[in-house]
């Protein structure tokens, strides 16, 4: 849809005196005097007069711009693709294509590799298709979870999806963005560890016993927390206050990691916890509703940060 665009774009450019033509091809300098590095020119149009993708690139800023006046333009791309952002944006920010207070950032990413360490590849070595992958991991939670017999037969493989899911997504979002991992799908679909599996499971762990609570006759009502009467409890509490505090910085960075990084302590806390104190069988009732109440902040807090890195729990595993 872009395309229609750059006619209009070229025409202004040279118009304006932003580009200019350098051995046939027409460009825009967009080096600084503070650069330490050389910033090649940014290139609109070949000699031959076709379009590239600086130049497709800055006519949907341009569309993006007229169609939703955006406070901020976001790019997720190749960490290798820098170089073309950065003579975009300048390009854009010279040619005042975009308002003087419009942010343009790059998040660059690294590559997904196997445990050979080099790009992810299937047994044959061909290129690992999404749709390939997303079937591989589906297959190996449902044999985790026949062989575990926890969800019944008939649910076993809706249950493997959901999993499987968090096991694909948290396996990536997990890791700093930048930053080349190895995707060992042994390790991403376990049950243990820094895991989306494990996360889920905590979730249904706290569903398991809220459920229970409620089979006995007891509402979920909003209580006061009591003070922590152990050392678990006091950590769980701790976790579950830099909730806030997590997600605001996460959104500034633009770090989903550190969402994971967040709900893989708040998950071992909770966990701790649980081994520790005898939920359910607490005959003070006011200790016991004190612990309820923290454990429904932590499967809501649990639930909030798994829906913002997309994907959700099932009921039963």
């Amino acid at each position: 849809i872009s395309q229609e665009y750059i006619p209009d774009m070229v025409d202004y450019l040279k118009d304006n005196g932003y580009a200019h033509y350098d051995q046939g091809a027409l460009v825009v300098d967009v080096k600084e005097e503070t650069d330490t590095k050389e910033i090649p020119p940014c290139m609109i149009l070949k000699s031959d007069g076709a379009a590239l993708y600086d130049t497709t690139d800055l006519a949907t800023i341009i569309q993006r711009m007229k169609l939703y006046k955006p406070d901020e333009i976001c790019y997720l791309a190749d960490k290798r693709q820098e170089l073309h952002f950065v003579q975009c944006f300048r390009c854009a920010r010279k040619a005042k294509l975009v308002n003087d207070d419009t942010v343009l950032s790059f998040i660059g990413f690294g590559t997904m590799n196997g445990k050979d360490g080099k790009p992810f590849k299937t047994r044959e070595g061909g290129v690992m298709r999404l749709e390939r992958l997303i079937g591989e991991i589906n297959d190996e939670m449902y044999e985790k979870i026949v062989e575990n017999r926890s969800v019944k037969d008939t649910d076993a493989r809706g249950t493997a999806q959901i999993v499987g899911l968090s096991a694909i997504k948290y396996g990536d979002l997990s890791n700093q963005a930048s930053k080349d991992y190895v995707f060992d799908v042994e390790r991403f679909t376990s049950f243990e560890g820094n895991t989306g599996p494990y996360i889920l499971y905590t979730i249904v762990r706290t569903k398991s016993i809220l459920g229970k609570y409620k089979e006995e006759g007891n509402e979920l009502k909003k209580g006061a927390l009591l003070a922590p009467k152990s050392d678990s409890e006091k950590a769980l509490m701790l976790s579950v206050s830099r909730f806030n505090g997590v997600v605001e910085n996460a959104f500034e960075e633009k770090a989903p990691h550190k969402i994971c990084a967040y709900i893989y302590e708040l998950a071992n806390a909770f966990n701790g916890f649980y081994h520790e104190t005898k939920i359910l069988s607490e005959e003070d009732f006011k200790v016991q509703a004190s612990y309820i109440g923290l454990l429904v902040l932590t499967k809501n807090i649990l639930e909030t940060c798994i829906d913002v890195l997309g994907f959700s729990a099932p009921d039963r595993m």
